[in-house]
């Protein structure tokens, strides 16, 4: 194993706002870990939107529009509530939810033999304090994340992985298909269901569409022209244009679940397609955060709505089984060294490319 430097490289978020807010160093001091924790040499890293959310103070409740209106310079003043959490974040912060690396040192506690493994990091981490597991933190918000060369983790946070693909590929599981899956697990989704997968170009999209077919249900694709085939290339079955109208092409009662990462405008006509008794799962919110919702459809129909953010132990594990499987498949789009994380980021908001955008280490 290698000698473990005193300084990395990596990338500063020194506050709320726009891209100037990113600022990559050369002389990071790299983190001794402590009791518990492991150091991973990061390989690769990937961007999400919660790593964009964070940057630009987008989980403000004074924030009432989609993330790409704030992209590039952020919004403002949001420095009381503005990360997930709805608290101060401290900065300097380096953020990186997503991460595949391998562990070069271990903290008091944890068996020497760790040293050596491949593993891939659970971006949303249960606190110890956790009576429902539901209470939870996002790697690379409240702690340093993977946009660096090395990051410590607590132990049982680093899953090993037996995989012959790459780091950078990798890199795409842990946040978006880690998200997807939970939400997949707490809806419910089983064989023969009728799904539709809103923003299915995107990486937890691409991971709603893969997940649910891996559980043998029909599944309908929502993306922007150009991107069908892509889209029916990793499970789609039908596809819907982005804009078109849910109804008009599918008609009322014809859905049994709805898998949401958009929400915005065309919201309500998610509800009017639910069967009765259907199943409505939200992880995300591109298009925007406020929605028209009338309460009549939920009870009239005996609807089921669930939102998710974090990640069961379990689901991440089976996530984890699937990967060495080969029964899912990395959606990558792009990839960008890490100094070229503006570049990566403009890309990401760009919202043409399909999958994810990686960051190399």
């Amino acid at each position: 194993m290698s000698t473990i430097p005193e300084t990395m490289k990596g990338v500063y978020l020194t506050g709320f706002g726009g891209f100037d807010k990113l600022e990559y160093r050369t002389d990071i001091k790299v983190p001794a870990p402590k009791e518990g924790e492991v150091l991973v040499k990061i390989g690769a890293a990937a961007v999400n939107n919660t790593d964009i959310n964070t940057r630009i103070g987008w989980y403000s409740k004074s924030v009432k529009t989609e993330t790409n209106a704030g992209g590039e310079k952020g919004f403002g003043d949001v420095d009381e509530d503005g990360s997930w959490l709805g608290q101060t974040l401290e900065f300097p912060r380096i953020q990186g939810a997503d991460g595949c690396g391998v562990i070069v040192a271990v903290g008091r506690g944890v068996s020497q033999e760790r040293i050596g493994e491949r593993v891939l990091i659970r971006s949303v981490q249960e606190v110890h304090s956790s009576k429902n597991g539901i209470e939870c933190i996002t790697f690379g918000s409240e702690c340093n994340g993977t946009f660096c060369e090395y990051t410590t983790v607590l132990s049982s946070e680093a899953f090993t992985i037996d995989s012959e693909l790459t780091d950078g590929e990798l890199a795409t599981f842990p946040c978006s298909y880690a998200t997807a899956n939970n939400l997949v697990c707490r809806v419910g989704v089983k064989e023969g269901d009728v799904v539709l997968v809103t923003g299915a170009s995107g990486g937890v999209g691409s991971a709603l569409v893969q997940l649910t077919k891996v559980r043998g249900a029909k599944v309908i694709g929502v993306c922007d022209p150009g991107q069908e085939e892509r889209v029916k290339g990793y499970g789609a079955d039908d596809i819907i244009l982005r804009g078109e109208n849910y109804v008009e092409k599918l008609g009322k009662m014809t859905v049994d679940v709805v898998l949401d990462v958009v929400a915005g405008g065309q919201w309500p006509q998610l509800m009017e397609i639910l069967r009765k008794g259907g199943k409505y799962g939200v992880c995300g919110a591109i298009g925007g955060p406020l929605v028209e919702f009338d309460i009549r459809d939920a009870y009239l129909k005996d609807l089921s709505l669930f939102g998710t953010t974090y990640q069961t132990r379990e689901s991440f594990l089976q996530l984890i089984q699937y990967i060495q499987d080969g029964r899912i498949k990395p959606v990558v789009a792009k990839e960008f060294p890490l100094k070229d994380i503006v570049q990566a980021q403009e890309a990401f908001l760009s919202k043409k490319l399909i999958g994810k955008i990686v960051l190399n280490v």
